[in-house]
């Protein structure tokens, strides 16, 4: 595998970047204990002109800072108080651009995420939904910050690239708050995984 460089992250196009991402691989290596998944499910974030972007207008907080760092590192943040939902900082410095990691199919360490999420069985609810994602990997809000580029967490490329016709848009879930905003096709699925969260889609 090969570690994304900073010249992945750090380009302009973060919806581009979220189509991209489907496919590779995010990885956790903790101490010995190695999980990682393929991203299935992503969902950008486009910073101060997104309505649904915590950074939306230009909001800096003590929580968003780390979306204007450079791309190529963590924003981790507390969702409803229970789950840790990972983010990827795009762009350059004093662009909060992220990307959502919405969903994984599980390649390493099933038996870790099985016991770090409490279920009994492997079944596609192990690493379908952010929270879940996080949960099974070992991610929490300590590691905002943390460059993706480390050996302890990281996304890879395999060589396993979808075909463009298999990663459908669809406009993303749970933001609509954002009014118009929130119907912009933001979020890539790899059509047909079962390891995706949401409804299922009605293609025509």
């Amino acid at each position: 595998m090969q570690k994304l460089d900073s010249d992945f992250y750090n380009r302009a196009d973060v919806v581009k970047i979220a189509k991209d991402l489907i496919g590779k691989v995010l990885v956790t290596q903790f101490g010995q204990v190695l999980t990682s998944g393929r991203i299935v499910e992503t969902e950008a974030y486009a910073g101060v002109i997104d309505k649904a972007s915590h950074a939306y207008g230009g909001r800096r907080t003590n929580r968003t800072e780390v979306m204007y760092k450079n791309g190529g590192v963590a924003y981790v943040y507390l969702c409803y108080g229970i789950h840790y939902l990972f983010n990827v900082v795009t762009n350059v410095a004093d662009t909060p651009h992220a990307v959502l990691i919405r969903a994984l199919e599980p390649l390493q360490g099933v038996e870790t995420m099985l016991a770090r999420t409490g279920k009994k069985v492997a079944d596609y609810t192990l690493t379908k939904g952010p929270g879940n994602v996080s949960k099974a990997l070992g991610i929490a809000t300590s590691h905002t910050g943390w460059d993706l580029r480390s050996d302890e967490l990281f996304i890879a490329a395999d060589g396993c690239t979808p075909k463009a016709k298999d990663i459908i848009a669809t406009p993303r879930i749970g933001v609509d708050y954002a009014g118009e905003d929130a119907k912009l096709p933001y979020r890539f699925i790899l059509n047909g995984n079962p390891y995706v969260s949401g409804k299922k889609l009605k293609l025509f």
